[in-house]
């Protein structure tokens, strides 16, 4: 783009955001030009921060008039996944402006959110009344509930999990054509002030009639259209709330166990998490962290057990009861605590968005993750066939931290791998990359299902399902057909009419 159509674009953004919209500092574009995936640069032409709907829409239009690449960002710093860097020239659209918690409903325990508010903030609303947000693992401050709901990253409670869509509801988007939309009972009829005064909630995802437009949005990294607001999900404040851990040298014994407790969906909290995983989690420093990462078992199960409503004691003691039945015939012994980590720290500290340092900084400053679906059954041989690549790198195994959260009530999991490396060593980064190439092309061909394909996974994804591929891009050609969306990403192309 030459310097004078640059200086007319930003004159009509502003037009359309005002001057405290628009933000062309050097310093900023660079830090939206790349992110700690290495996985490219691009070249952000400007920042444009829209308050409302109706400036989204008209920035889009404008995207459509111009033939513009818009990148939306819900979430802060730091990025890590790719998504959110341009491929080449693009208007950032950052929607930390709209940041708006609209309405939360006690009596349906749902939320309706704008994309600019974060975990922590939602959490303050809904403290008041006693519901609390199903979160992701530790997020960072700055995550957007809305961006992760929309990249379904797995919450910590799989007993609310039923389906993958679960926590998010109903949306208002604006797709790249530049038409405004509502999905599920959002959609209508009336508005939702119209909507409110009848008692509805916008809870049900379905819809129009009987298709689910939010599963077309969800994993889409941004390429059909821009979310303004959306509801999810909420769950009761528990009045009593208990963490207990499970230790094991063999992985084996905890999975048993978690299908156990999966079936009759006991426990509100459970995930696994390796002793590096673990350490870097609690662990403030370093040092500390490398101290912890020498004392912890090889795999600690975190779960906990909740009372709320009704008789909460008595709710807990009944799923203490039948967990330890379960323990017991899985071979594993439960603990109140492990080292560095008691159960009422447990509570406060994987109840709420992660403090100060993100905690996958805090060992030697970077990190990379690879993660995808499969079964806990499945789970042993991919950490060991990512340990086995691991090994051929020459890359040190107590930098590889492992997360196995079930999702879908244990119908599947979650597994990532994090491997922590200095992002001032090299060779270090460069190493890191091959092996993630080597483990991400292993685990597929094992059978891995990559519903997050990020950077190059796209390409492992999508050559196994040519009629995804195919059905997708026609979705697309309809919602953004002049391909204004986040282009390349996913299974589609740089061209400006969309799909390659």
């Amino acid at each position: 783009m030459t310097a004078a159509k640059l200086v007319g674009l930003k004159d009509r953004l502003r037009e359309i955001v005002g001057e405290e919209g628009l933000s062309d500092d050097p310093l900023e574009l660079e830090g939206f030009s790349s992110d700690l995936s290495g996985w490219g640069r691009g070249e952000p032409l400007c920042v444009v921060r829209p308050r409302n709907p109706r400036q989204v829409q008209s920035v889009v239009d404008l995207a459509n008039h111009l033939g513009l690449n818009l990148v939306p960002v819900s979430s802060g710093p730091p990025h890590h996944r790719g998504d959110t860097v341009p491929r080449g020239q693009a208007v950032i659209m950052d929607l930390s402006r709209m940041d708006e918690v609209v309405r939360v409903d006690r009596r349906n325990k749902v939320a309706l959110v704008e994309p600019g508010v974060t975990f922590g903030r939602l959490q303050e609303e809904v403290d008041g009344v006693g519901l609390k947000v199903l979160m992701p693992l530790l997020p960072r401050p700055t995550k957007s509930v809305i961006g992760s709901y929309l990249e379904r990253e797995p919450i910590t409670i799989p007993k609310y999990h039923w389906d993958m869509t679960d926590p998010l509801l109903c949306t208002e988007v604006i797709f790249g054509s530049g038409d405004i939309f509502r999905t599920g009972s959002a959609a209508g009829p009336g508005n939702l002030r119209q909507q409110w005064e009848a008692g509805l909630a916008q809870k049900n995802p379905m819809g129009p009639a009987q298709t689910d437009f939010a599963r077309i949005l969800q994993g889409s990294q941004g390429s059909m259209g821009v979310v303004t607001w959306a509801t999810v999900k909420l769950e009761v404040l528990p009045t009593l709330h208990r963490f207990f851990f499970a230790t094991e040298r063999r992985l084996e014994r905890l999975v048993e166990f978690t299908y156990r407790a999966m079936r009759p969906r006991l426990g509100d909290e459970f995930f696994i998490l390796n002793g590096v995983s673990l350490a870097c989690a609690i662990g403030s420093r370093r040092k500390e962290i490398e101290d912890l990462i020498g004392k912890m078992p090889p795999y600690v199960l975190v779960f906990a057990v909740a009372g709320y409503g009704v008789a909460p004691r008595e709710r807990v003691d009944f799923q203490l009861h039948d967990l330890r039945v379960h323990a017991q015939a899985s071979g594993v012994v439960l603990r109140p605590e492990v080292p560095g980590l008691s159960g009422k720290r447990a509570r406060d500290h994987f109840c709420s968005p992660c403090e100060g340092v993100y905690w996958k900084e805090r060992l030697v400053g970077g990190w990379q993750d690879l993660f995808f679906l499969t079964t806990l059954d499945r789970v042993g041989s991919f950490i060991k066939l990512v340990e086995d690549k691991t090994r051929e790198r020459s890359f040190p195994l107590e930098r590889v931290g492992v997360y196995i959260q079930p999702v879908q009530q244990g119908r599947s999991c979650h597994l990532e791998f994090t491997f922590f490396h200095d992002p001032a060593d090299l060779q270090e980064v460069s190493r890191v990359g091959a092996l993630m190439d080597d483990a991400a092309m292993a685990c597929a061909e094992a059978g891995a299902f990559f519903s997050r394909p990020y950077g190059p996974w796209a390409a492992l994804a999508y050559a196994r399902c040519p009629d995804s591929v195919a059905a997708l891009r026609k979705v697309k050609a309809m919602l953004d057909p002049r391909g204004v969306m986040n282009r390349g990403r996913l299974c589609f192309g740089d061209r400006e009419e969309g799909c390659a």
